[in-house]
């Protein structure tokens, strides 16, 4: 379990950090991080940091499909840890 929740939390510092640095990218018109890969980390665990970021940096408001995907993941995710904490109990 102890590795369980270092693993999400080090996917969730890995999306904040990914997400602050495309945002700094994007204002110096330097190369950006992929959609893609910032969606995978999402996926894999890190859309809390994504989310975070996301509001914090004001970065990818604008794409309904961060504004609304990465809160949905976020969603799924709790709902899948609850679950898990619920079968182990």
């Amino acid at each position: 379990m102890v590795y369980f929740i270092c693993i999400y939390l080090l996917l969730n510092l890995i999306c904040f950090i990914l997400m602050g640095l495309d945002k700094r990218r994007a204002k110096r018109g330097e190369w950006r991080i992929k959609e893609s890969t910032l969606w995978t980390i999402a996926i894999l665990g890190g859309a809390l940091g994504g989310t975070l970021a996301m509001n914090i940096f004001r970065h990818k408001t604008k794409h309904a499909s961060f504004k609304f995907g990465f809160p949905t993941v976020l969603l799924v995710h709790f709902l899948l840890i609850i679950y898990l904490f619920k079968t182990m109990a």
